[in-house]
């Protein structure tokens, strides 16, 4: 293959069987596709993108399935929980006190979460929903992923990669004048912030989740460092190291920027890096003891990446498994463990960051696309409900109970009823925490939240 041959490969070809990472992700295409469309980065010299705060981030948990909120926050001062749920409810003698007489308080599984609170890093914001709700997993996931009641269009993460890092609304390439950007990511290997202004954001998973899907912009996604490699060198042996005979410009003496060698030489290379980046990231050891579970392996990836001061902004991960139907009430039974298995993996998480002084920059959100009804089921179950508690974990939140906690008496059919727009969480974390534009991202003004300390 000669790369100097501006006709060897057509952007579709190249695109589509050139260069390829080995991962099960969807969106790892399009991720190829950002050189192609020129996305702006830093301009040569420069360690950053100019108006974007790089040093805060934001990690998203998602806890896939509905949650059920009413026995993770616990209304253990009201009469009416332990009415309507005769054989799942927690006892008011296991309930974890947030504090003194306010009758709400954490499972008993949650104890990290406790120590979290105690610490000042925990903040709970009640009665999360939006109107109309939809009972359907996947409807309800792309309305909180879009920030749309309709469910559709592009992720608010996504806008906002587009927004502030990629240059939405700034001219098809993103630039303020139009035209392409020709900055390749540096090639050094060094761990400095900004190094990787080309990907900011990177999901743990098979697929890049809707949230982070924007109109230019799309995530890395991968499982296991081992699936997320370069794979030129299977195409061309050309291709092995295509960073080392390219200059600081992306491209080889000689070629012309803005010909289809020049874009294949800085997607080569933009591949290359991230690849290679991203993998030694991950082969440091945690600087805290995770639990000995999948969610235990992602977050402490995620740890390591900020570690090696990737230039990423959010970082995306999911845990399944809270549709819980049937057989709740056991104590040690699925939905206690799956409780237990997100905090203190959060709690490793926050350990492991403070152990490399990044506990500051990393604001945690946790959240699940709906609750369970006030009633358990025939099953000892519950079924898809509505409103539901949020997580805000952090040194930079204020903590404990933000918002009142929903009626158990004054119910929807049967369901909470909302107290707060889940976009109104949205907001502040955008505005009050990656200095962004809430308004334009989420295409209308939402009340923020006192949610920062």
């Amino acid at each position: 293959m000669d790369l100097h041959n501006a006709q060897a490969f057509t952007r579709r070809h190249f695109l589509g069987t050139g260069l390829t990472l080995a991962s099960a992700s969807m969106a790892l295409p399009a991720f190829l596709q950002r050189s192609a469309f020129g996305l702006p980065m830093a301009a040569p010299g420069m360690s950053s993108i100019p108006g974007v705060d790089e040093d805060k981030i934001l990690v998203v948990l998602q806890l896939g399935g509905g949650n059920d909120g009413l026995n993770t926050v616990i209304p253990y001062g009201d009469d009416n929980y332990y009415r309507r749920r005769t054989g799942i409810n927690i006892p008011s003698n296991r309930v974890l006190e947030l504090s003194q007489n306010s009758g709400v308080g954490l499972h008993p599984s949650l104890a990290a979460f406790k120590e979290l609170h105690d610490e000042g890093m925990l903040s709970i914001i009640q009665g999360i929903g939006y109107p109309n709700p939809n009972r359907s997993h996947f409807k309800s996931m792309d309305i909180w992923h879009t920030a749309d009641t309709s469910g559709t269009g592009q992720g608010w993460l996504g806008k906002y990669f587009d927004a502030e890092c990629c240059g939405y609304g700034k001219g098809e390439s993103g630039s303020p004048d139009g035209t392409q950007s020709q900055r390749a990511p540096s090639a050094s290997s060094g761990s400095t912030t900004g190094e990787m202004q080309g990907q900011p954001g990177i999901a743990i998973g098979r697929e890049a989740p809707l949230a982070m899907q924007g109109r230019k912009a799309m995530p890395i996604s991968f499982e296991t460092p081992d699936l997320f490699r370069w794979t030129g060198v299977e195409v061309h042996e050309s291709l092995e190291k295509p960073y080392t005979t390219i200059t600081k410009h992306g491209v080889r003496d000689g070629v012309d920027t803005d010909s289809t060698a020049g874009f294949l030489m800085r997607t080569t290379l933009d591949a290359q890096v991230s690849s290679d980046l991203i993998r030694k990231a991950v082969r440091q050891q945690p600087l805290a003891q995770y639990p000995g579970n999948a969610l235990g392996r992602d977050m402490a990836m995620v740890a390591s990446m900020i570690r090696a001061g990737l230039g990423t902004r959010v970082y995306y991960v999911s845990l399944g498994g809270f549709d819980t139907h049937a057989g709740q009430g056991n104590q040690n039974g699925r939905h206690a463990n799956l409780l237990q298995t997100f905090a203190t993996t959060i709690r490793a998480f926050y350990q492991d960051l403070s152990a490399s002084e990044n506990d500051a920059r990393v604001l945690t959100m946790v959240f699940s696309e709906f609750g369970r009804r006030v009633s358990q089921n025939a099953s000892g179950g519950t079924d898809h409900g509505t409103a539901a508690p949020m997580f805000l974990v952090g040194p930079m939140v204020k903590p404990g109970l933000i918002g009142d906690h929903p009626s158990l008496s004054d119910l929807d059919n049967g369901d909470l009823k909302y107290k707060i727009d889940f976009r109104s969480v949205y907001a502040s974390i955008l505005e009050d925490w990656l200095s962004a534009d809430s308004k334009t991202i989420l295409e209308r003004s939402y009340r923020k939240l006192p949610v920062f300390g």
